[in-house]
């Protein structure tokens, strides 16, 4: 069985056939999967979900929507965490962390809310699961600094060096559909050869399609989607068992292990 440690469930993508994408994925053999919020709007849609269908749920504020937060933002997910303490659903705090890759976002805000979150993760004792876009360094400043109760670096794609960085932190690694591209020549280098103990699986659904379901711009406008689901969680294992040369099922046992490691309230959720 499989565990899915990043997918958002509550995205609008997923609004006219919600329970299906959920039954395909337990088909499938996906019987976990973790929530992750992104801002104080959607925490209410990620716990309930969470409580629906039996999953695991992470409350924090996204990197690209600290400006939508709004001021009282911090306050909210300070008071959520409060209030949702003895949930057992409840592993992390996340999605946090930097983007440094969208040019938009206030850089400076992202910097303020993110060291604020540590803060919020180590106060409540709780794991972050954290984003990562041309960031790595800024994210491991900070958490030497304040080091939290381990967690994920999720949709990892830096360098070697950061990527023990993270590990020597005491945080695991997320690997998705990327490592599906032949292209993608970093990600399937490390997912090959990073120790298995660091790898956990995520979909990032609806994002981060795997190459069958990626759709170029051109397609994208003529009305082609690449909606991503957990169901496809399964196949994208099967891409990195074969960058491993181990069996499916040991790698289902390895990443399984693995993220209940990163995230212990998935022993309990």
């Amino acid at each position: 069985m499989w565990i899915d440690t990043h997918c958002h469930l509550d995205a609008p993508e997923f609004t006219p056939d919600r329970d299906a994408v959920v039954a395909r994925a337990r088909q499938a053999g996906v019987a976990r999967m973790v929530l992750p919020a992104v801002e104080p709007d959607n925490f209410a849609a990620v716990r309930e979900l969470a409580h629906v269908h039996g999953f695991a749920y992470a409350l924090g504020i996204h990197p690209l929507y600290v400006v939508r937060a709004g001021a009282d933002g911090l306050a909210q997910l300070e008071a959520e965490l409060e209030a949702r303490r003895g949930d057992p659903r409840l592993v992390a705090v996340g999605e946090i962390g930097l983007d440094h890759f969208v040019p938009d976002p206030d850089h400076a805000l992202q910097q303020r809310l993110y060291v604020e979150q540590l803060r919020l993760a180590r106060r409540f004792e709780l794991p972050v699961i954290l984003h990562v876009r041309r960031s790595a360094d800024a994210l491991l400043r900070e958490l030497r600094r304040l080091p939290v109760a381990g967690g994920i670096a999720h949709a990892f794609n830096g360098s070697r060096q950061q990527a023990e960085a993270f590990v020597a932190l005491g945080l695991k690694l997320g690997f998705g559909g990327a490592l599906t591209f032949e292209r993608a020549l970093q990600i399937r280098a490390h997912a090959a050869e990073l120790p298995l103990a660091a790898i956990v699986l995520e979909t990032d659904a609806p994002d981060i399609p795997p190459h069958w379901l990626y759709r170029t711009a051109a397609q994208r406008a003529a009305g082609e989607r690449s909606r991503n689901e957990p169901a496809e969680l399964p196949r994208i294992a099967a891409a990195l068992a074969a960058l491993r040369g181990m069996t499916l099922a040991e790698l289902a046992e390895a990443t399984g292990a693995n993220a209940r490691a990163a995230l212990p309230g998935l022993a309990h959720a």
